[in-house]
């Protein structure tokens, strides 16, 4: 989904409590990774690897000059002979310390998933979860934002607003940009290259 689309979706839901949320969740994740200096790690379950929103993340990172926004991207599949950027296995979340940021995508709830992101907090990291809720992944997130099945949005298009809203915020959480700027970056996006395939 690209920038147009999503100003699109943004106005077919102005007035729902999903643009508000969305923005709040990004801000967290923003203010999260920008304070303690980066460490963005983003994991998924064995079925659903949120690799479309790392690639957005990694955009939104060098466009509004955050890079801390720039995920690692944690496969439970990785493995040595991939390239650098998908060659990254549950044992980095194993590693993770104090400062650094987990941000969990799950429909669904594995168990050992839910194993280390136990562990990871323990060992000080702040996690984020973006999920069908309900769940221990609730309980032992930092920040929740629930995307219940049946909802107006699915999961990817929830994704697409939180990536665009923690780009856009960098900065200044609430100061509102002004037509020419807002104009300026678009353009920007629309005349930039493509994303490097993942």
């Amino acid at each position: 989904m690209d920038a147009v689309r999503v100003a699109l979706l943004r106005e077919v839901l102005a007035g729902t409590e999903w643009l508000e949320a969305t923005r709040r969740f990004a801000g967290t994740l923003r203010g999260s990774v920008v304070t303690h200096g980066g460490g963005l790690l983003l994991v998924g379950t064995p079925q659903y690897e949120p690799w479309h929103l790392a690639a957005h993340l990694v955009d939104e990172a060098a466009w509004s000059g955050t890079p801390e926004l720039a995920p690692t991207l944690v496969r439970h599949d990785a493995r040595p002979s991939d390239p650098a950027h998908l060659a990254v296995g549950p044992g980095r979340i194993e590693a993770a310390r104090r400062g650094e940021t987990l941000l969990v995508v799950a429909p669904v709830e594995p168990a050992p998933l839910l194993q280390r992101v136990h562990d990871a907090r323990r060992s000080g990291v702040t996690v984020l979860a973006l999920g069908a809720g309900g769940g221990e992944l609730e309980s032992m997130a930092h920040e929740t934002l629930v995307v219940p099945e049946g909802a107006e949005l699915d999961l990817d298009s929830v994704q697409h607003l939180v990536s665009a809203a923690a780009g856009e915020n960098a900065g200044c959480p609430r100061v509102r940009r002004g037509f020419r700027d807002r104009l300026s970056r678009l353009a920007e996006m629309l005349t930039a290259p493509p994303p490097a395939p993942w």
